[in-house]
């Protein structure tokens, strides 16, 4: 008798956990400065930090267009 592959169950909706959220690179050296939303664009911290990762790490883009680091 064939081995049965798979599980039987995957269409329950019990079988699978729902995953956390996942906290990004930039939240977190927003919430390490302490800053909020507002402050964003005036933190010369968070523009150093931005600059050196913007090209591997997820940046908003209105940030982003807000200190002209694209093109629009």
């Amino acid at each position: 008798m064939a081995k049965k592959r798979g599980n039987p169950n995957w269409t329950s909706p019990g079988s699978y956990a729902p995953q956390p959220p996942v906290v990004t690179s930039f939240e977190a050296v927003t919430r390490l400065l302490r800053l909020t939303p507002p402050e964003f664009e005036s933190s010369l911290a968070l523009k150093e930090w931005v600059l050196k990762h913007k090209d591997q790490k997820y940046v908003p883009l209105d940030l982003l267009l807000a200190w002209k680091l694209v093109a629009t």
